[in-house]
């Protein structure tokens, strides 16, 4: 796909923060012939928490590390880097691309106000739609005030069309307009926005299990993709709300925002661990095209380089 052109730069562009922050840590803590004792241990310990690996990958790491060197394949602190890229790696699994082979594929935005998710499916929506495909998008987040207004006017801008009714209508049907129109236009993806809170006592997580309902019956095996909008920057409040939306909703995967805002790159590395899912997109920018597919090994070498 074209959108994956210029993955490597970008990618590294935007985790420059958190590639100063954890290899200026690493650096000092790493040094190529320092001897390995329990301070070393402790510092690296505390040092990769920081980076937001969260304490539990962390002392799993040095767990590893100790093993390493029991076993004595690791006799310096500078030969811990490559092992520390291992555990990465192992820990972030292979890469997971979208599913995009259905016509039209369905996907399902959700996520709470601020994370960036309308602005996310706009950046999707024009990836999709320079790689030669078909789209459209579907105004469902009928709550929020200007919600509407704010994807017609991306969807302007991306010269891709928005379907939408008026405010405060029931978004089960905008999905069900939505789908009709997808299919009538042979459309290859449908993008939904949907709402991050309600003005309302209804429950949120049932509102949006009402909306996936409305899919499944119009479309057997929809949606092929339920991402969650995650603003990296967020830390631990995303943890809990990720994993709210997967216990009610089901989660095929996370696109991470800001990563570009925060020092703190090792959240994807604890999403991946903890909430069991997938990184599919991370957003690196504020420019159109700073949308880009997840690559773990892309990654890795962007956050902790061979040296």
């Amino acid at each position: 796909m074209k959108f994956f052109s210029g993955l490597g730069e970008k990618l590294r562009d935007g985790l420059r923060r958190s590639q100063e922050y954890l290899g200026a840590g690493l650096g000092t803590v790493l040094e190529p012939e320092r001897p390995i004792d329990e301070s070393l241990w402790e510092e690296l310990e505390e040092l990769l928490i920081a980076a937001d690996l969260g304490a539990v990958m962390a002392a799993d790491f040095v767990n590893r590390g100790r093993e390493e060197v029991m076993y004595g394949t690791v006799t310096r602190a500078g030969q811990l880097r490559p092992v520390l890229r291992r555990f990465l790696l192992d820990t972030l699994g292979p890469a997971r691309p979208l599913a995009l082979d259905a016509r039209p594929s369905v996907i399902l935005m959700l996520g709470v106000n601020g994370s960036g998710k309308t602005t996310t499916c706009a950046k999707l929506a024009a990836a999709l739609k320079a790689d030669g495909r078909h789209v459209l998008l579907a105004a469902a987040d009928t709550f929020r005030a200007a919600a509407i207004e704010q994807l017609e006017t991306w969807g302007q801008r991306v010269d891709v069309e928005v379907v939408r009714q008026a405010a405060g209508s029931d978004p089960a049907a905008v999905v069900f307009d939505a789908l009709k129109a997808a299919m009538a236009r042979s459309a290859d993806a449908l993008i939904i926005d949907t709402a991050g809170r309600l003005h309302t006592k209804t429950n949120l997580m049932d509102e949006l299990a009402k909306l996936k309902r409305v899919i499944q019956r119009q479309a057997p095996g929809a949606p092929h993709e339920s991402l969650m909008v995650l603003d990296a920057p967020t830390g631990q409040n995303g943890f809990a709300q990720a994993k709210m939306f997967n216990e009610a909703i089901g989660l095929t995967g996370v696109a991470l925002t800001k990563l570009d805002g925060t020092a703190k790159g090792g959240i994807i590395v604890r999403i991946v661990r903890e909430l069991k899912l997938p990184v599919t997109l991370v957003g690196v920018g504020e420019k159109i095209d700073d949308l880009q597919p997840f690559d773990p090994a892309r990654f890795v070498d962007a956050l902790v380089p061979e040296q």
